[in-house]
């Protein structure tokens, strides 16, 4: 069994996606050069993620063929969209499926997912997929799927599964490690070396992403439990999803998966514990993060300037679209300096910006930002001066210096700059930004937190409950009653 010859599809469709937002995932987003991917290309097109640690892992074992079937990549828009159309959702999959049915047969298949996919007129639409794959493949082939751990999963995806491997830690430093769990175990299953046993426990919280920085407590110990069975335990692998509430779907909110070899019982016995963990705390998990409001965050980053608390990171951490210019405008009314804002997205500007051939030492005079819809707020006229303008990762990229040594970068989409280092690459000198204004959650912490870079650090959001606010109650759902989450209602739980 253990030296005989194995072929396993291997399959990406992934997005995080946010429903209020007004602009549509659509069939053409996922569209553009590298994307739909297959063969070769696929299975390279993520080398320091879930795909790369798959694919290296899985073909250090004898026998093993790999077979890439045309799947999308992220879409162009990143996380800056809603709903994916099905004209979208349909089309690839139905690619996907008949792929695995010409390509066929398989003895396993690897789904390389995110979790909080959100599709019109498909409730569960990772599920949806594993059960389609389910029939293509037939019933003695094994699925393994990796998954953010802002996954929005319910007992569904492993009806038709068999096994999920999650990141643990937010931000996703173990992506590339999960993606070597899923295809040393996908082998093992294929050779009868493991006998995937499996629980799932929902549990009825439900909180905003920017609360979920696992670097403390108590979101730290949830991961340290779920580390700690895996050590006591062999071959046991916990997933602890702390679920995507900009996605009006009905099962949002936490939830425990546990994978054991053959083993229910113990299963059952860690996904309780691991569930009543979280129900004990779920006081101190909504209470753990200061969040300020802009006009109160910029001038806390005035004083800590002021005092030498420098770098400052101002993180925007609501900004769904990239459009919003609450930040901005604040900077500019509280007269920073020194200060780098990183991004304003606004599609118009860069294009326009693009067809005129702007460069280096051009002067700028034009309103950005803003517009996209209520939560980014109005456009913000800025003059300066272009320092660069450089096309890269699919965007065009501006930076503007403007008034007392600050600067904006301008791009097409949204994006979350994680490693203040990678700005190098624009011609930028870090070391002369006293303040770093951007847009992101906790993801940032891994190039401006963990390492020491910055001193101070203050999360914000506008006064305005807007599409990433932490008051879940002002969104409109539409799919999800809040009542039958704490802290909006008082569910009862007993795992």
């Amino acid at each position: 069994m253990n030296n005989r010859s194995i072929r396993i599809a291997v399959l990406h469709f992934s997005h995080e996606t946010v429903t209020f937002l007004k602009n549509d995932t659509t069939l053409d987003d996922f569209i553009y050069p590298g994307s739909p991917a297959r063969g070769e290309a696929l299975l390279g097109s993520y080398p320091k993620s879930y795909m790369g640690g798959f694919v290296k892992l899985a073909r250090e074992f004898d026998g093993v063929e790999l077979v890439g079937i045309e799947s999308p990549l992220w879409p162009r828009t990143g996380t800056g969209s809603g709903w994916i159309t099905e004209q979208a959702f349909e089309t690839f999959v139905g690619r996907m499926i008949a792929g695995i049915k010409a390509d066929g047969p398989f003895g396993g298949v690897y789904l390389c997912l995110h979790g909080a996919m959100a599709v019109r007129g498909v409730p569960r639409p990772e599920a949806e997929l594993a059960r389609r794959v389910r029939e293509a493949a037939g019933p003695k082939a094994f699925i393994a799927a990796t998954f953010d751990l802002h996954g929005n999963e319910d007992e569904a995806f492993l009806q038709h599964a068999d096994m999920a491997f999650t990141v643990k830690y937010f931000p996703h430093y173990d992506e590339y490690l999960q993606g070597e769990r899923a295809a040393r175990t996908l082998v093992r299953a294929i050779r009868g070396d493991y006998k995937p046993a499996h629980v799932t426990i929902r549990v009825p919280v439900i909180s905003p992403t920017v609360l979920q920085w696992t670097g403390a407590s108590p979101w730290m110990d949830l991961v340290q439990r779920a580390l700690v069975w895996e050590a006591r335990e062999p071959d046991v692998y916990v997933n602890v999803f702390f679920g995507f509430p900009f996605a009006d779907v009905p099962d949002v909110g936490m939830t425990v998966q546990v994978v054991t070899n053959g083993n229910p019982e113990l299963a059952e016995r860690i996904g309780h514990d691991l569930s009543n963990a979280i129900w004990r705390q779920r006081e101190a998990l909504l209470t753990s993060t200061k969040i300020h409001t802009i006009p109160g965050g910029v001038a806390l980053a005035k004083q800590a300037v002021a005092s030498g608390n420098t770098p400052v990171v101002l993180a925007d951490h609501s900004d769904r679209s990239g459009n919003a210019t609450w930040l901005l405008r604040e900077i500019v009314a509280q007269d920073l300096s020194n200060t780098l804002i990183a991004t304003i997205a606004d599609a118009k500007a860069t294009a326009a910006l693009k067809a005129m051939g702007a460069k280096a030492g051009d002067s700028f005079d034009m309103e950005i930002g803003g517009l996209a819809d209520e939560s980014a707020g109005d456009p913000v006229r800025i003059q300066g001066t272009i320092m660069n303008a450089v096309e890269g990762y699919g965007q065009f990229w501006v930076c503007i210096r403007f008034g007392r040594n600050n600067v904006l970068i301008l791009t097409t989409y949204l994006m979350q700059i994680m490693e203040p280092f990678s700005l190098k690459a624009l011609g930028l000198d870090i070391g002369a930004f006293e303040v770093m204004a951007i847009k992101s959650r906790v993801h940032f912490r891994r190039g401006f937190d963990d390492n020491g870079f910055a001193r101070t650090i203050l999360l914000v959001e506008p006064e305005q409950p807007f599409l990433g606010t932490t008051r879940l109650d002002k969104l409109p759902y539409e799919h999800v009653d809040l009542a039958q989450y704490y802290p909006y209602g008082d569910p009862a739980f007993h795992a």
